[in-house]
């Protein structure tokens, strides 16, 4: 006999919330870089590195309850490189951060800036489907062209 889940039986929703960390829990100190050594090279000033993985979560700042999503990272480096295993750990301490798509990116963006200094960079957050919608949020940075020269 299948059993119906209703007030008769005792089931109810309810208004829930998971506990999850702030912002302040995002690791960015353990983000490491090595140096490049082409970017005095014409090719070298172009190359463009792209790492993404669809590995990633964080958690709804409104519920708690966790969010996926592909993130892609797209950069043109000028004298250092990010390191991809502290790119990991970078990315995991957002696994039980509460905070909002459009605020993960910029966050996100700021953190990698300041960890490597690229000439370019764009950081794009793919969103898994939630209630039948998806979204992909994308922010950028440029250096100013004396940020990108022999700093």
């Amino acid at each position: 006999m299948k059993k119906e889940h209703s007030k008769a039986n005792g089931f109810k929703a309810q208004d829930k919330t998971l506990p999850f960390d702030g912002p302040e829990a995002i690791d960015a100190a353990c983000l490491e870089c090595f140096p490049y050594e082409y970017s005095h090279t014409a090719p070298g000033r172009d190359m463009e590195i792209v790492t993404e993985t669809d590995e990633f979560t964080s958690v709804c700042p409104f519920s708690g309850l966790p969010d996926f999503a592909r993130v892609r990272i797209i950069y043109v480096p000028d004298k250092q490189c990010l390191e991809l295993r502290s790119l990991k750990y970078y990315l995991l301490s957002y696994r039980n951060v509460g905070i909002w798509y459009e605020h993960l990116v910029n966050r996100m963006l700021e953190d990698l800036v300041a960890a490597c200094r690229p000439r370019r960079m764009g950081v794009e957050i793919l969103c898994n489907p939630r209630g039948g919608m998806s979204s992909t949020v994308r922010a950028h940075y440029t250096a100013a062209s004396s940020d990108a020269v022999n700093t």
